[in-house]
């Protein structure tokens, strides 16, 4: 079994989770020059022009690796992944469909991917299917989630380690060093970190997300319908007064493609901020590089 650093080549193993179409060049650079390994979320993207800029940007503010996250759904994959090639980048993470549909193309093109799924037996398919890495996403974890049953970080993290032989990430209610030692405990070779990098002084967000991160308490995030898929967001009062309302239809309400404009805008009535439980413990923002300090140290 190849090691997650091999197939990272950054110092430690620590993955930014990507956030929808939050796409910050600062932030990708900053994780990685950190010694993490920033990604960038390219799921959404519709214009190729508008992925070279980012590509180009990242490189500008680091010399060090980092990837992308692509979405399996997404039609403009063909020209994606030779433009990743093209750049440098050796390892993606995959999520939203079936692996087998691009592992062939991402092979071809010396590049190694990591599925990022939310049950065993879609781990065990992913390994069949091609895939170099797992990240195992607990229930626990922000953005978007399935409909179904889900198993918590601290037991899908090690029934995935004992189903396949391949690397594996935790992912889901990881903020500081106790989650991170914690994921090596449960087998787990490394962390893929999503809501504490949202609130860091790079991430781009509007300041009112940082904010509701920051000031999250125990229980204070829920899963809501969003399109035909579940995301686990802050119960802000305002948003719990409208749920409850009979007149409300959540699912008309909250919608995806509205998704860009409330988080980049702090309208937070178009698409509640998405994040994890573990808002409940990050208590400030701060640099991404104090982040991974305190996380590895």
């Amino acid at each position: 079994m190849s090691d997650l650093l091999d197939i990272l080549k950054c110092k430690h193993p620590i993955i930014q989770g990507p956030i929808g179409a939050i796409n910050s060049p600062e932030l990708v650079a900053a994780i990685s020059n950190a010694g993490g390994y920033g990604m960038l979320a390219l799921g959404f993207i519709r214009d190729i022009n508008e992925a070279k800029k980012l590509l180009v940007e990242v490189k500008k503010k680091t010399d060090k690796p980092f990837g992308a996250n692509i979405m399996i759904i997404n039609p403009l994959n063909e020209q994606i992944i030779p433009l990743l090639a093209e750049s440098g980048i050796k390892a993606v993470t995959t999520s939203v469909g079936f692996p087998g549909r691009i592992y062939p193309q991402l092979h071809e093109m010396e590049m190694k991917g990591l599925h990022v799924l939310l049950s065993v037996k879609h781990a065990i398919s992913a390994v069949e299917a091609g895939a170099d890495g797992i990240v195992a996403a607990g229930s626990e974890a922000g953005g978007l989630r399935s409909t179904g049953s889900e198993s918590s970080t601290m037991i899908l993290v090690p029934l995935v380690c004992d189903s396949v032989k391949v690397p594996v990430v935790a992912a889901g209610g990881i903020a500081d060093s106790r989650g991170y030692r914690a994921a090596f405990a449960l087998g787990a070779q490394g962390v893929q970190i999503g809501t504490r990098f949202l609130a860091s002084a790079e991430c781009p967000v509007h300041d009112k997300w940082k904010e509701l991160i920051v000031s999250c308490g125990d229980g204070g995030t829920q899963l809501l319908p969003v399109d035909n898929m579940m995301m686990r967001a802050i119960l802000t009062p305002e948003l719990r007064e409208r749920i409850e309302s009979p007149d409300f239809d959540i699912k008309k309400e909250f919608q995806l493609k509205n998704a860009s404009q409330a988080w980049n805008s702090g309208d937070f009535s178009l698409v509640p901020a998405g994040a994890g439980q573990v808002s409940a413990l990050i208590h400030d923002v701060k640099p991404v590089a104090d982040i991974i300090n305190e996380m590895v140290s």
